[in-house]
């Protein structure tokens, strides 16, 4: 058994944040706006801007909503028409490393004024969510291995940071896990904690955040673990409170954790891999999602170039494989789910475009509605009312 939390918030509280966040307000528009994270290099320009018809998931022609250098991952306010960016670039604002960009979004066309620019104060950030409260942004920084909490000004942009940590240590792949990397940051249902996936420790290491002060405190245990040489990189939660699922980039495989009441821990309660048997070639994961309704985990394969699509027993919240989706282009960095469960986007970063897969609520299973739109490296996507 590997790993081990003894405290309850961990999966409950993250999962109640994200069933109601996916329920609320999900059948008020037709349509939604999706911003789309690119790396520019080639044809992309910076983070784009589509909508999407919510009864028939079609996508509109992505338009430039704002220029900046590498916005790998993006992050919305909860309450505040605002948007906020990684950028991996050499050099920032403020600063050697990467950044993290702040934009107004104008409500009436979704176009993104640019307000400001602060450090990430690491290498490579990847990642990022803003606080519940709306009070501040956390990153993580894959190429150093930390993290970071940057304050919000009261007028959407960003402070210099109030709280760093360097993240000490490795794990068993000498290529990439000789040192610590940071791959996401996941907040609980009540603010106090943050979740920091390290594939190069192969932890998911607990913080307490005081989202007030911007600070961010180990927490007592600090870190919960996967396998040696597993590389977690994002997880997703149950919303059942019960059970975690973490997809581990370099064995490609998806780890279930389960949390029992009685002794107060989280632990491992299987692995399964993410590619269909027999395959040979050269793969790594990258995002993973629960469907609303808890039924089915979504998970993606770069090199398969798939959709590994699983069954949740809703007793135990073990993982039965279902089936693999081509996503219908290279490198399948990320992808999501709408908030209503019906549609699937995939974004295919080296294929270039996103892809609109309908979700057969009873099954689980993509099937391809035969729209898509072309995006030049797309590499995240956010769903906005």
């Amino acid at each position: 058994m590997v790993g081990t939390i003894g405290v309850g918030f961990l999966f409950a509280a993250v999962a109640a944040a994200v069933a109601a966040e996916r329920g609320t307000s999900q059948a008020e528009s037709k349509a939604m706006r999706v911003y789309v994270g690119t790396y520019t290099r080639g044809e992309s320009k910076g983070i784009y801007l589509c909508q999407v018809d919510l009864a028939t998931g079609k996508l509109t022609a992505p338009t430039l909503a704002g220029e900046t250098v590498n916005p790998s991952f993006l992050a919305l306010h909860p309450s505040r028409p605002l948007l906020y960016a990684v950028g991996e670039m050499g050099a920032s604002a403020k600063g050697k490393g990467g950044a993290v960009s702040a934009f107004s979004i104008d409500t009436k066309t979704g176009k993104l004024t640019l307000l400001n620019q602060q450090s990430s104060g690491g290498a490579g950030p990847c990642h990022l969510v803003v606080d519940h409260t709306g009070r501040c942004v956390l990153v993580a920084n894959y190429g150093s291995g930390s993290v970071a909490c940057l304050p919000i000004r009261e007028d959407g942009g960003l402070g210099e940071a109030t709280s760093f940590i360097q993240h000490e240590g490795s794990s068993l792949d000498p290529k990439r896990q000789s040192g610590p990397h940071a791959h996401g940051v996941y907040l609980s249902a009540s603010n106090h904690y943050a979740f920091v996936p390290d594939l190069g420790l192969d932890k998911i290491m607990i913080y307490d955040l005081d989202a007030a002060q911007g600070q961010l405190v180990p927490h007592d245990p600090p870190s919960v673990g996967v396998a040696p040489g597993s590389g977690p990189r994002h997880f997703a939660l149950h919303p059942n409170g019960r059970n975690a699922y973490v997809i581990n980039e370099l064995s490609s495989t998806v780890t279930t954790f389960v949390y029992n009441v009685e002794s107060r821990t989280a632990q491992v309660l299987q692995t399964l891999s993410t590619l269909p048997q027999g395959f040979s070639g050269t793969n790594t994961c990258a995002e993973v999602q629960v469907h609303p309704s808890g039924k089915f985990l979504y998970g993606s394969n770069r090199g398969h170039d798939s959709i590994a699509i699983f069954a949740i027993d809703q007793d135990t919240g073990k993982l039965r494989f279902l089936a693999h989706e081509s996503t219908q282009g290279k490198n399948p960095r990320n992808f999501a789910l709408d908030p209503t469960g019906t549609w699937l986007l995939a974004a295919n970063q080296d294929g270039g475009n996103i892809v609109v897969f309908r979700i057969d609520a009873e099954k689980g299973t993509l099937t391809p509605t035969g729209d898509s739109v072309k995006v030049a490296n797309p590499v995240c996507i956010q769903f906005r009312p």
